[in-house]
This record gives C-alpha cells, sequence and structure tokens, in this order.
C-alpha cells in the first residue's frame, strides 16, 4: 500500500502502479483539495486496477488526525468521544464519516485507535485514544468499527498490541513497553481482543518493542507477536497492515528491503509506504526477489494474498467509482454536522 505524491496522477505514478501493481494506496492532506478532486483522483487510480479494485486507504480519526480537505465535515477527535461516552454517538460518528470517504471513492479507514491513553506524557497517543479505561476504549472502539463496516468502509484498529503507554515517539525513534505479559493481557491487548472477536476487518502493526513478548524486535517486524501472538493466541482472522515502514523506529535499524522482507516474514499481510517512490520501488522489488527466491515461504504469501482477496470481495465489490459531480452534496451535510456538534456538546457536559 503505498502513498502518492499530489493531488494528480503523474506519469511517473501511472508508471509505478503499472509496474509493480500494488495493491493499495493511502491518501494524505496532500492528495485531496475538494470532494470532486478527490472523487476523480481515486477513480483515476482504480482505473489502473482493472482486475481488481485497490484498497484506497485514509487516517480519518477525527481531532487532529484528520486528511479531508474543507467541505467535508469537522469531526473532533476520539478523545472527544471518549468524554461524550455513549456508544450511540461513536457509531453516528462513524456512519458518517463511512458515507463522506465512500462519496470520494475511500473504502478504507485507518482508524479506530485501539490505544488505551495510559502515559499522560505519551507524545503521539494522548487524545487521539477514546481514553484510560480499557473497558471504555473497547466499547467505543467496537462501535467505531461497526459504523464504519456496517457502511462499507473497512475498519483498521491500531496499534497494534498497545501504542498507549509510550514515551517516544515511533515517527522519530523506537519506543518501549516494559510492561509484563499479565498487565499487557489486562490493558493493551484487551480492546484489540474484544473488537478481534466482534468483526474488526483489518489492524495495524506498532513500531514499538515489547520485551515480554520479543526482546529484539519491534512489533512489525516480531513473529512472536504478529504470528505466535496475534493469529494463534488470539486468533485474528482479519489483514494485518504495518504502519508506516519509513518510519525512523525502523529505518534506524533496518534498509527498507530488509523491513519489508522481516515484516512479511513476522506475519504482515500488507506494507504500508507512505512517502518516497525510491523506497516503494525497492521494498516492491526485494519482495519480488523473495518470493521467486524463498526468502519468504510461498504459503505466506498465499495466506496473506487470500486474506486481501477476502476482504476486497468483502467490501470492495461490486465496485462503483465515485460520482465527481455529486460528490460534494453528500459530504458536510445538516445531519453530519449535527452529529459533530453533538458529540462536542456531549463531551462538554460530561466534563461539568
Amino acid at each position: 500500500m503505498l502513498g502518492v505524491q499530489g493531488p494528480e496522477l503523474t506519469e511517473d505514478l501511472r508508471a509505478l502502479i503499472k509496474t509493480y501493481h500494488p495493491g493499495g494506496v493511502i491518501l494524505f492532506s496532500r492528495n485531496l483539495t475538494d470532494p470532486e478532486q478527490a472523487a476523480r483522483l481515486t477513480n483515476a487510480l482504480q482505473k489502473l486496477a482493472p482486475k481488481m479494485p485497490m484498497l484506497v486507504a485514509i487516517d480519518q480519526e477525527g481531532g487532529r488526525v484528520a486528511r479531508l480537505p474543507k467541505g467535508f465535515t469537522v469531526f473532533p477527535g476520539q478523545g472527544t468521544l471518549g468524554r461524550a461516552g455513549t456508544v450511540s454517538l461513536a457509531y453516528s460518528f462513524a456512519e458518517a464519516t463511512a458515507r463522506e470517504l465512500r462519496a470520494i471513492g475511500v473504502n478504507m479507514n485507518l482508524t479506530p485507535v485501539l490505544d488505551v491513553n495510559t502515559n499522560p506524557q505519551n507524545p503521539v497517543i494522548g487524545d487521539r485514544a477514546f481514553g484510560s479505561d480499557p473497558e471504555l476504549v473497547e466499547t467505543l472502539g467496537l462501535a467505531v468499527i461497526a459504523g464504519l463496516q456496517d457502511n462499507g468502509v473497512l475498519a483498521c484498529g491500531k496499534h497494534f498490541p498497545g501504542h498507549g503507554d509510550t514515551a517516544a515517539d515511533s515517527h522519530k525513534e523506537l519506543p518501549t513497553v516494559s510492561h509484563g505479559l499479565d498487565r499487557l493481557h489486562e490493558i493493551e491487548l484487551r480492546p484489540f481482543v474484544h473488537c478481534f472477536h466482534n468483526g474488526l476487518a483489518a489492524v495495524m502493526t506498532a513500531h514499538v518493542r515489547y520485551p515480554a513478548l520479543d526482546p529484539e524486535h519491534p512489533a512489525t517486524l516480531s513473529q512472536a507477536i504478529l504470528t505466535d501472538l496475534l493469529r494463534t493466541q488470539l486468533q485474528f482472522k482479519g489483514l494485518v497492515l504495518t504502519d508506516d515502514l519509513e518510519m525512523r523506529a525502523i529505518l534506524d535499524d533496518h534498509s527498507i528491503e530488509a523491513a519489508a522482507i522481516r515484516a512479511l516474514n513476522a506475519g504482515a499481510d500488507i506494507l504500508l509506504i507512505c512517502k518516497d517512490a525510491d523506497r516503494q520501488a525497492a521494498a516492491m522489488e526485494a519482495v519480488y526477489r523473495a518470493a521467486k527466491d524463498g526468502d519468504v515461504p510461498a504459503l505466506r504469501f498465499e495466506h496473506a494474498l487470500l486474506r486481501v482477496l477476502e476482504a476486497k470481495e468483502r467490501y470492495l465489490l461490486p465496485y462503483t467509482p465515485a460520482d465527481p459531480k455529486h460528490a460534494a452534496e453528500l459530504v458536510g451535510t445538516k445531519a453530519h454536522r449535527e452529529v459533530a456538534h453533538a458529540i462536542r456538546e456531549a463531551a462538554e457536559q460530561a466534563s461539568v
């Protein structure tokens, strides 16, 4: 899954997609100017994947992690949803968000944040989480998952197995969570397990080291965490997506090629590379070579491919292009703005 530069398809990007056939793209603010342009861009991208539609993902959590431009509903973040504390509002937020995403051809939202925010000094999670109580996180997290997936958008819970008690930002360095197994199961893992058992389509890995689970590798590159824990013990059946492999937590210690192969062997199904086209091509070449040379077992690729196809068949087919002419009418609607207002109001009342 690749990030792309700018709001239009360039010849370089066309060539990259036609050469390597990535299974998905991720959109950022740099790609989106208004609803009509966004719909045209996703349609143009999908035309380059005639055999099977691409996953088109976005980080639209609400609050400070929101990529949609002017014209779309401005929702508060999960911390505000957590203070509001009601399942119905969490569901309504996700339902409205899914409808706005579908209007522009986005079919995957990299949310909810299922991290339990137990460290007030956390530099990266904070108010992106619903709160510090795992029961609240699992309850509202599942409501958001249901609101997205009931309306045709894959949800992706993050950051497994839990980024809530870190004191470092994995964009800049490799954080460590030193809790023992009992505490991890009681707090960090609990919301993930609850959502796994109730139909979560995808999960994103954390570039965080958990010595109690694997003393050497961060979760994204750890077979002990992504296969032994996630697949075997917790029996998660959905997609496993890495966080961006270009973050310093990974690239400080690994080349992009080595990180891609290690993540696949650990148990990841989709490799996320958000920015650099040269790194994207290098990683895809490395994966191709690893498939040819047997450095990643054929069965590992088969399992990943089957999970990707299953998710696409469930959420992306039959494929219908977005309608650029009418996209603006389906986003930022009065009903959606009222949901955002109700969330803010409920959170304020709860804080009094």
